[in-house]
């Protein structure tokens, strides 16, 4: 007998709130809280609760022969339990029957493994405890961000103790094979693959309503066509999709419930197919071959890559710029909160919302999208990552007693005596130079390093240092202090950087 496999992708990332310039330094609550609960609410209204019940059905009328999986995030998880709690019960009803596996996967939805292992490790340990607590099983089945996959990211997963993952069956890796068998990493071939069959699950996921499609309307009689046709030999059928396909992105009204509704009992009665889940599938089959996947896949977009979410410049600068607090965030673990936060960043979601792809799959990028533009979705993200690294950088900070200011020099200052050059200077310490010394170092200092290095700094710093400016740097910085609103920190800290080396000169 062949099998199917189904598997249902569930997420709903924690967006974030509009969040401004000025609010650096002084908000540190990043998400829309509004937003969220009404999304979590909507989508669970349209399609998880009314679709969980739907399948419980079909598992209570059919018994062990209709089988399905899920991974569900655990911002998804946090948000049902904080939202929608019933929709957690709705979950537990599934998990009693037997019939339903949870998978696991990093916790918030992250592409941690595409830059450290440590995080990634970190992130699926903490997915696994998640589904244990809440339905009692400990996940052998891994399914990655997006089914993000490589052979080094296979690797990782194999040392973590798994026996199977999830990915998909991209055309430019497959070549001439088939998505239908079970295939192992190319590294270590104990981690058994199952590929994703594109073209079936996107006939239910994306075209099903799709009236300019030519097999439009898509029936369960025309789907076994299509399963009955597939060559004899081949082993197992997997339907990779997100679970809001359900009512949410194809809407009650396209009838996919019902199609879902008759799909058991048309495939038992006139197939020899039957429903496994992937731990099963796995179990069963001995692989055919290994699949060299050098550089990360996806099942994202036609070119089924990573670029929905690394794709340009935006992108890369945000996702170096996170991943950088990496050293300083692991000092910070008893901050629960700053944790929280850290990880929630992480979300792939916000990077997504950065793409420039507006092609083909530009509806899609669309979906769901709180932002007007990717560069809208560019400088909210910096501005709260700004914040973000303030509080990572004060953490860290009162972790290590502090040293004591420097006496000496208010002692000098006092005195009128000339400051020793080895003193090294601080920012703040602009306060305790002498006037004509001040002068004398602001007298080049152009206006746009003057304005991004008083950002973030208090009001007597600010007056004292405004008033040993020249008129003419004066009147161009009141000028450009303004356009300065929207640079993130990287330009600022570079500004201060400079201002720093003129101090010490």
């Amino acid at each position: 007998m062949k099998s199917i496999c189904f598997y249902f992708q569930v997420h709903q990332p924690y967006r974030l709130k509009q969040y401004r310039f000025f609010d650096i330094g002084k908000d540190h609550h990043y998400y829309d809280d509004y937003e969220n609960e009404f999304i979590a609410r909507r989508v669970a209204d349209k399609c998880y609760l009314p679709m969980n019940q739907l399948l419980l059905e079909a598992i209570q009328e059919f018994g062990s022969m209709f089988k399905v999986s899920f991974s569900i995030s655990g911002t998804a998880l946090d948000q049902f339990e904080q939202y929608t709690p019933e929709v957690i019960d709705s979950f537990r009803r599934l998990a009693d029957t037997g019939c339903v596996e949870f998978m696991s996967e990093t916790y918030t939805h992250s592409l941690s493994a595409l830059k450290s292992k440590e995080e990634f490790t970190t992130q699926v340990h903490k997915h696994q405890q998640k589904i244990m607590d809440l339905f009692g099983v400990k996940p052998s089945t891994f399914r990655n961000t997006e089914l993000i996959y490589s052979d080094a990211i296979g690797a990782m997963v194999a040392d973590m103790g798994f026996n199977t993952m999830l990915t998909e069956g991209a055309k430019h890796i497959l070549g001439w094979k088939s998505p239908n068998y079970a295939y192992t990493n190319a590294i270590n071939p104990k981690l058994k693959l199952l590929l994703k069959n594109f073209q079936l699950s996107d006939d239910i996921a994306f075209r099903f309503s799709q009236q300019s499609w030519p097999s439009w309307p898509l029936t369960t009689e025309k789907f076994v066509g299509w399963l009955n046709e597939i060559d004899e030999k081949e082993e197992v059928v997997n339907l990779f999709m997100d679970y809001e396909t359900f009512g949410e992105h194809q809407w009650p009204e396209t009838g996919i419930f019902e199609f879902m509704r008759a799909l058991p009992e048309r495939v038992m009665s006139n197939t020899n197919f039957t429903f496994n889940t992937p731990s099963e599938v796995s179990s069963h089959l001995q692989p055919v071959a290994p699949i060299h996947v050098p550089t990360p896949i996806s099942w994202a977009d036609e070119e089924r890559d990573l670029t929905a979410w690394l794709g340009n410049e935006l992108q890369d600068e945000a996702f170096d710029k996170l991943y950088e607090l990496e050293p300083l965030v692991n000092k910070c673990r008893d901050d629960h909160q700053l944790i929280k936060d850290w990880e929630y960043l992480q979300t792939s979601d916000h990077f997504y919302y950065m793409c420039t792809k507006w092609f083909s799959d530009g509806d899609v990028h669309k979906y769901f999208n709180p932002y007007g533009t990717p560069y809208d979705a560019f400088v909210n993200y910096m501005n709260v990552l700004s914040d973000f690294i303030i509080r990572v950088e004060e953490s860290v900070k009162n972790q290590v007693k502090p040293i004591a200011e420097p006496k000496v020099i208010k002692q000098v200052v006092k005195k009128k005596v000339e400051v020793s050059p080895k003193i090294k200077y601080k920012f703040v310490d602009l306060l305790t130079i002498p006037k004509q010394k001040l002068k004398n170092i602001l007298a080049n200092m152009d206006a746009e390093t003057l304005a991004f290095a008083l950002q973030n700094v208090d009001n007597n710093l600010k007056d004292r240092v405004l008033s040993s400016i020249t008129n003419k740097v004066l009147s161009e910085y009141e000028q450009i202090v303004e356009q300065t609103a929207s640079f993130n920190e990287v330009q600022i800290r570079n500004a201060k950087r400079r201002l720093l080396n003129k101090l010490n000169k």
